[in-house]
């Protein structure tokens, strides 16, 4: 079995002239018809004379030089607490829904000291119908930690990113690059359909992130910092708005001659069938409609109140329990509930 492409050369995608390679080691390798890559348990098929990375830059970023979008956490006014406000609030959620909420969060918090200094149910008062709200408690925790270990500034090395709660290395390598243009793999689900599309000829990555996909992506960056950073935001407007996972339009696409899964044929997917998440009906349902509510009272809500945004108690009382375990929601004497104040 072959390996994933490595960026030392040692698979086809580019070599350095002066490496270890030997004349008769590379025309074996270009004998060499065809090797295979394991991507999450699926076989692919790739070529041993794959596209040299550095073929796929200058296409894709001059892409995104014409067609990306003006976002507010792209403008340099953003700062690298607003990448981290935008990247907490674009995870599982649209850009449509996040804008209103994006910017008045950051016109009320324009710093990290300036959440901090907040209860924690404010931000997840303000974080509104988001979805996953989580995600507030997570960004508050992390404003706190900011304000407490780094003087309030977001700190730009990536090891103190990834010390900060609820941050992982997704965001930890989005806030490292975006903000401060360094140069990182930045794996989110438009990145991964694009990468396996172009590189390794299936419609769709695995479920979750794998070694051989941080492999391949490690493979792909740019050497230079600040392209690497551009490459990163550029896969990903790729993969939002042209390479997406229903109707493609390869027409419109940059590198589509170089496709691996268009060249293939666009051979359908063979993994487990992808099911889009239901909502209605389930505990994330109820769970969004009682937070509605104490989102919008400013003191203490009685559980009567609760009891009247869903008919079937098992249920509401579940959902309830949860969103006390998660921390969103603090229970008081008398069978009265809050958002949590500390």
């Amino acid at each position: 079995m072959g390996r994933l492409p490595d960026p030392r050369g040692s698979d086809g995608w580019h070599y350095h002239p002066k490496g270890p390679h030997t004349a008769r080691h590379h025309r074996a390798l270009n004998r060499r018809p065809l090797v295979r890559a394991r991507i999450g348990g699926a076989m692919t098929a790739m070529t041993a004379t794959q596209t040299p990375p550095a073929s796929l830059h200058s296409p894709v970023i001059g892409w995104f030089d014409q067609h990306a979008r003006d976002l507010p956490w792209r403008r340099p006014e953003a700062g690298a607490w607003g990448v981290m406000v935008s990247e907490f609030m674009l995870q599982q959620t649209p850009v449509n829904r996040v804008l209103p909420v994006y910017e008045q969060w950051l016109a009320r918090w324009p710093r990290p000291a300036d959440l901090a200094a907040e209860p924690p149910g404010e931000a997840v008062r303000a974080w509104g119908r988001l979805g996953y709200p989580r995600r507030a408690l997570r960004l508050h925790g992390a404003a706190q930690a900011i304000t407490e270990r780094h003087g309030g500034d977001v700190p730009s090395e990536h090891g103190q990113l990834l010390a900060l709660p609820g941050i992982g290395e997704y965001t930890a390598a989005a806030v490292a690059s975006f903000a401060y243009g360094q140069r990182h793999a930045v794996l989110d689900t438009n990145v991964r359909r694009v990468f396996a599309r172009a590189a390794s000829g299936i419609q769709y990555p695995p479920n979750a992130t794998t070694a051989a996909e941080r492999k391949l992506a490690r493979a792909l960056l740019p050497e230079e910092d600040e392209r690497a950073a551009r490459w990163a935001a550029a896969t990903m407007e790729l993969g939002a708005l042209v390479c997406t996972a229903k109707n493609e339009d390869c027409n419109r696409c940059p590198i589509s001659g170089q496709c691996a899964w268009r060249l293939a044929g666009k051979p359908a997917h063979q993994g487990p069938p992808r099911r889009g998440q239901t909502y209605a009906g389930t505990d994330r349902q109820v769970r969004g409609r009682l937070l509605a509510v104490l989102r919008d009272a400013m003191t203490p809500v009685p559980q009567s109140a609760l009891d009247a945004v869903w008919d079937e108690p098992v249920q509401r009382a579940r959902a309830l329990d949860g969103l006390v375990a998660d921390g969103l929601v603090e229970p008081l004497a008398g069978g009265q509930y809050r958002l949590p104040l500390s």
